[in-house]
């Protein structure tokens, strides 16, 4: 179990605190409105109602001692520089910061978030891919550059090995999973791994050479 403190109450970060608490971890959730901490109180494991722009109202709250803390404030890039600042300086060891634009991803970037993420962005660029390319099952979008795509095995694949067909050199992908049609995942597999039709790639790599698999 790890924990959390998730910073302003609004969509994202209620669905993101209700998410970690669910999956069993320590979340503590943190908004100025009171009416949004009652809302979520139920949900996580300690909701209080704080101005997070005031370092000593999150030193009060013992920040410092938790795993991860997310900055869901994006509305005022101000207000979300100065909590990411609160808590960096804070000795929080990791701090995680929503963007709302590029501008807003470089002010938190240049103060120290240790992660930037852009929800509504990632969300409608993994729409897109999936919409594009019906052979596309799942898209996440590590950085600028890299990405893990989960797509059905193409037809010119199926029946070859992993050391066969290549990939990593011809293609400068890895292959780091494969789910078969009867559910069963293989992690690593390694190069004697015979594809099937049906068969679902985990594919890691730059973006450009995942574009370039997406062709065939």
């Amino acid at each position: 179990m790890k924990s959390f403190v998730v910073i302003g109450m609004g969509r994202f970060g209620m669905s993101l605190a209700r998410e970690l608490c669910e999956q069993g971890h320590e979340v503590l959730a943190i908004d100025a409105l009171e009416d949004r901490v009652q809302a979520v109180a139920d949900v996580v494991t300690q909701a209080v109602a704080a101005d997070a722009r005031d370092p000593e109202a999150l030193r009060a709250l013992g920040v410092r001692n938790y795993d991860c803390a997310v900055v869901a404030v994006s509305a005022d890039v101000g207000d979300s520089a100065l909590i990411t600042l609160n808590l960096k300086e804070l000795g929080v060891a990791r701090v995680v910061g929503k963007a709302s634009s590029v501008v807003h991803n470089k002010v938190l970037e240049k103060i120290g978030a240790d992660q930037v993420v852009f929800p509504e962005r990632e969300m409608a660029v993994r729409l897109a891919r999936n919409l594009s390319d019906v052979d596309v099952l799942n898209f996440i979008e590590l950085s600028k550059d890299y990405s893990i795509v989960e797509r059905r095995c193409p037809p010119q694949w199926q029946g070859g090995t992993l050391r066969g067909l290549d990939i990593r050199a011809k293609y400068h992908l890895n292959v780091v999973a494969v789910r078969r049609e009867s559910g069963e995942t293989i992690i690593s597999p390694d190069g004697d791994f015979t594809m099937q039709a049906g068969d679902c790639l985990v594919v890691l790599g730059e973006n450009q050479n995942i574009e370039r698999m997406e062709r065939l």
